[in-house]
């Protein structure tokens, strides 16, 4: 089986390398960005400006390999892949959760930015907390950390 996706657009952020990026965008809740949609597909942002987050789905296309088990940040302890966000993955697919600001001239002007600048954008979803947030969600070895979770900045591990 084959799968090939095209990107919709690029995403430009401050950040030109991966050490230092906020982990998540919580951690950078005020880093600005802009989303730069390409023309064929601008048509598909009406109605978007209603929104005030979105999911930007993306090609970490500066992640190099992976393996199936990381030591990810804020942890000391060897964790299977999946449960984890770490970058380097088996398809490299990034998933975001940024603030839209505006759209002019199809830019999307973003907050919360955690990503490379440069990096493909594969599509784009409206953020709908009554679809998005369950109740009794459980966020397993991470329990132990949520109240420093936010504010992190990725290191060598990301690099």
């Amino acid at each position: 089986m084959s799968i090939t996706c095209e990107p919709i657009g690029i995403i430009h952020s401050p950040f030109s390398e991966p050490a230092g990026i906020p982990i998540q965008p919580a951690a950078g809740a005020e880093i600005e960005g802009t989303v730069e949609v390409f023309e064929p597909f601008r048509d598909g942002l009406s109605d978007l400006d209603g929104f005030s987050h979105i999911v930007l789905l993306c090609h970490l296309h500066r992640s190099d390999g992976y393996r199936l088990r990381v030591v990810p940040y804020l942890d000391t302890v060897e964790r299977g892949l999946f449960a984890t966000r770490a970058p380097r993955r088996p398809n490299a697919i990034g998933l975001s959760v940024v603030r839209l600001e505006r759209i002019e001239d199809g830019v999307l002007h973003i907050r919360g930015v955690d990503l490379i600048d440069g990096t493909p954008l594969l599509d784009i979803k409206p953020y709908v907390p009554p679809f998005d947030d369950p109740e009794g969600v459980r966020i397993g070895w991470l329990e132990a950390f949520k109240t420093r979770i936010p504010g992190h900045r990725s290191d060598e591990r990301f690099a």
